[in-house]
């Protein structure tokens, strides 16, 4: 599918049942791709980018009272979960008008625009003008952010403290591509907050238990600890928490076809479970209490 102009850039799901201080965010899992996206490898490449199907993995979201928001444009064409200077200067045709602060996966080719689709294959065969760049951080990643940020700054308003679930999909080789050595698999869900400095950790306990309860592999920062999104939105000292949740592409769909899986419908039952357990504890939270 394209991104045309008049399609937008994201989807807000709103609760459907009573609010709770919960927001969702699928940042990766946009399949529209722009008309000006001007890449030089076929778009079957380009798609082993996408966190493909996690925004209808956790669909549940609004059922249970929390809002969802989901990109339509997909990450390789620009990175929702980067900030404005992770941006690699050799893409461009010209000096960008500000400073920029280029992080390590921006060496690895995936910054906030996109280098490499993998380690051995150049997106483009040019250089990305200032222009356009400016282009996709005004339709794209600004609306998006703004978006994300007013359903944050509700939520705390409302209730007195936010959690923010920022989710992702991992390749099944998510440590080869980092150019990482791990003495053991890779799991099934990843939980980031940033070395437990992002969120509560009776919430990260929550979701690590209720997940391991239905069966699944969980590991910690490992090798995904969360990036820049989660450590401004996360502030556990103004009651404002936020975790990255990476669940193993193999567990609900097939990587090379990008269609889902076998255990689809189970894997999202499951979380939906998730959600309703996340719904019950948040209703009980004490820091909420006195907000009625």
């Amino acid at each position: 599918m394209d991104l045309h102009r008049d399609v937008p850039a994201f989807t807000m799901h709103v609760p459907v049942a009573p609010a709770i201080p919960l927001v969702c965010d699928s940042p990766h899992s946009g399949t529209a791709y722009p008309a000006d996206f001007g890449h030089a490898v076929p778009r079957a490449l380009l798609r082993a980018a996408e966190d493909t199907h996690v925004e209808a993995l956790w669909q549940a979201a609004p059922e249970v009272g929390a809002s969802l928001l989901e990109a339509h444009f997909p990450r390789s064409y620009v990175d929702a979960n980067r900030t404005l200077d992770d941006l690699d200067p050799a893409l461009l045709d010209a000096p960008w008008p500000t400073p920029l602060a280029p992080g390590e996966k921006t060496r690895l080719g995936y910054g906030l625009i996109w280098r490499n689709v993998n380690a051995t294959t150049p997106i483009y065969d040019r250089k990305l003008t200032v222009a356009e760049v400016q282009a996709r951080i005004a339709r794209c990643y600004q609306p998006y952010h703004a978006a994300l940020a007013a359903a944050i700054g509700q939520a705390h308003a409302q209730f007195g403290a936010v959690w923010h679930l920022n989710l992702h999909s991992m390749p099944n080789n998510a440590y080869e591509r980092l150019q990482i050595h791990s003495p053991h698999p890779l799991a099934d869900f990843v939980l980031g907050d940033r070395d437990g400095t992002t969120c509560e950790p009776v919430f990260v306990d929550l979701v690590e238990k209720e997940l391991k309860s239905r069966g699944y592999t969980v590991a910690r920062n490992d090798p995904y600890k969360g990036v820049q999104l989660i450590a401004r939105i996360g502030q556990p000292a103004h009651q404002r928490h936020s975790m990255q949740v990476e669940i193993r592409r193999p567990v609900y769909m097939n990587e090379a076809s990008r269609e889902r899986g076998a255990h689809f419908d189970t894997v999202q039952r499951d979380l939906t479970g998730v959600l309703q357990a996340i719904a019950r504890y948040l209703r009980e939270h004490p820091s909420l209490h006195t907000r009625g």
